[in-house]
């Protein structure tokens, strides 16, 4: 697994432009880290790839209620 150096993080292309409430996203050998980018030395969230997936896939799908 890459060390926390050698990640790549990115930002959803939604992200403005403004430093505000934002996080980043690391693709993991397993999954997902998340991130605030305003910290990032702070804390990550783990999330493993299934339920990743089931995320990613709701937001392009959009929620169904």
């Amino acid at each position: 697994m890459a060390t926390l150096s050698q990640l790549t993080w990115f930002k959803s292309s939604y992200s403005g432009g403004s430093g505000t409430e934002c996080v980043e996203c690391a693709q993991a050998v397993d999954g997902a880290l998340i991130r605030d980018s305003k910290r990032t030395d702070g804390p990550m969230v783990h999330v493993t790839a299934e339920p990743w997936h089931v995320f990613i896939r709701s937001l392009t799908r959009g929620v169904q209620r």
